[in-house]
Formats: structure tokens, sequence, C-alpha cells
């Protein structure tokens, strides 16, 4: 899908239904007790997925019922903004039997990360729509993480700088993964794509694949060890060639240092050995990730990277 042919979807407004779904893993009435908590608190109606408690294995229920809910909430007039309640796994396997038609008849805001990112991918490829990669509904929010989740939602600009969290920095000085690093210096403008790198990899080669190129890559990982994300960025350079992005920007990537026991490579040395020679901007320690303090990324808006100022800013509004 061009960019010339995103559809935005209609900014959220106080009051609004959210529909609230399990496209991924299985949840709990715990869970679901937070989100309608956090969706409420936030000065939002909630509207439950039919399936929401399904369960099939580790999965939210049968691949039908998770794609039951998903078109329903598109279709259902009420429901300003479907809200995935977590990420976990089994979204790819919904990628061949998703409506585009519906979606892109009835653009609305997709919010969540992490396995969620299969359905930015596709719906971005297919649908043309501007979906968000962001907290899941039953993420323990921060004030960073809400400021930059409505200010993206519900107060469209033609411009809009996000800093990175104070907090994340503040935790470098315990967790080194915390740390923002410029690895190539510079700036670079692109459509933002990407999310979690284990599905961005695993839809390479694939019709569902995200087109990075001439784009600003943004990516991070949770629990992989060195040589798994070595590998996962391997396959996205054999697939379109990272040097052909705008810039690489990579997030918190909790836990994916070396195992005790095994020889190897430290996280840092393992994305540098793939975004050192590309000559584009190159960061890592970005506030997104499996983390609290993480800011909301439109997928397919043009944004400007700046390793200097340690920014992302979006270049135009990604709701209507």
């Amino acid at each position: 899908m061009n960019h010339t042919g995103l559809i935005k979807p209609p900014r959220l407004l106080p009051g609004d239904t959210i529909g609230l779904v399990a496209p991924g893993g299985h949840t709990s009435a715990p869970s679901i007790a937070k989100a309608i908590q956090n969706i409420e608190s936030l000065g939002f109606k909630v509207k439950l997925g039919k399936n929401l408690e399904a369960v099939y294995g580790n999965y939210g229920g049968l691949p039908q019922q998770r794609l039951d809910d998903l078109h329903a909430m598109f279709a259902d007039r009420e429901v300003k903004a479907i809200w995935a309640i977590r990420g976990g796994s089994g979204c790819i396997q919904l990628l061949e039997h998703l409506d585009y038609k519906l979606i892109r008849n009835n653009p609305k805001i997709l919010i969540g990360y992490s396995d969620i990112t299969a359905l930015h991918l596709a719906i971005h490829k297919h649908a043309g729509l501007v979906t968000f990669h962001g907290p899941v509904a039953s993420s323990t929010m921060s004030d960073y993480s809400v400021t930059h989740l409505l200010n993206v939602l519900m107060r469209p600009e033609e411009e809009y700088t996000i800093p990175m969290a104070v907090e994340n920095s503040r935790k470098a000085e315990e967790e080194p993964q915390y740390a923002l690093r410029t690895v190539v210096p510079g700036v670079a403008e692109g459509p933002l794509i990407g999310g979690n790198m284990c599905l961005v990899s695993a839809l390479a080669g694939t019709p569902y694949a995200g087109d990075f190129r001439k784009g600003v890559l943004f990516l991070e990982e949770v629990n992989e060890a060195p040589y798994r994300i070595d590998r996962m960025m391997m396959q996205l350079h054999l697939s379109l060639g990272l040097q052909n992005a705008s810039a690489i920007m990579l997030g918190i990537c909790e836990n994916c240092g070396p195992q005790d026991s095994d020889i190897s490579l430290t996280l840092d040395e393992t994305t540098d050995q793939h975004l050192k020679p590309l000559h584009i901007p190159a960061v890592t320690g970005y506030s997104f990730g499996h983390i609290r303090n993480q800011f909301t990324i439109p997928m397919g808006i043009r944004a400007r990277l700046d390793t200097e100022r340690q920014t992302i800013t979006l270049l135009e509004a990604a709701v209507v």
C-alpha cells in the first residue's frame, strides 16, 4: 500500500466506546478487570468482545473466534477504537482470513504491540489503515505512556515531537538496556514501519511483510538471546536490505542479554554488527517495547528521527 493510499481513522473523543479484544494470547478475569479500569479511567466506555474469555491452548480462543471479535468490532458503529488486551501469540494465524475490505470501509483506531505487530503490518499493507503500536489495554500505564497515547489519538497536530522518557534514562544507571545510544548519528525521514522484531522477521517474504525501504524501521524485542536477535536482523537484511531503510530505531529490549552459561556477544555488540555498517541514522534504547514508559507509534505515518535531539517527530496527524 503506497503512502498516498493511507486511510487515517477518526480521532477519539471523550466518552467514546472502545472495543476490547484478545486476538492473540488468552486473557483472564483479573486482566479484563484491569483493562476495563484502564479504559474507563481515561474517560471512555468499554465494549467486550463476545469471545474475550475464550481459551484454546495458549490462544484467546480458536482462530475463528478471534477473527469474529475483530470483524464485529470493525463493523460495530458504536465502537470508535479497538484495543487488544494483550499480545501473546496467534495473531499471525488470522492474517489470511481478515476481511481487509471491511476494515478499509470502517476505519477505526487499533492499538496494541508485541504479537499485535502482525495485525498492524497486514492491515497497513492490505487495508492501508493507520494503526497504532502502543500499550495493550491491560498494561500498567505511566503518565508518559498515557500522555503520548492520548495526544496521538485525540489531539492531531501537523507536527508532534516525542521526547524519550526521562524515567527510562534514570533506569539506565541500573539496567544498561534502558540507555539511549546513537550508533550512527544523523537526521532522517520516512514512514514509520515495524514493531516486534520476531513478528516483523516472521512475516518477511510473505504477502504481509512490512516494506521498510525508505522508511523509519522501528524494532523491539523481549526475552530473546543475542544469537536470535542476530538471526532476526539478518533475516530482515536478507529480505529487503537494512541499508534501504531511511533510519533504524531500536526500542528497549528487555531480557535480551546473554544467558548466564553461554559464551555470547552482548545485545549491543549484536545489534551494532548490523547497524554500524549501514550509513543511515541508527539508535537503540528508544522509549518503546515491552516496558512501562512507551510512546505510541502510528504505523505508516511520516516521521523524522533526530539522533542529536533524541526525538521522533510525527510529520503529519495520525487521525482525522
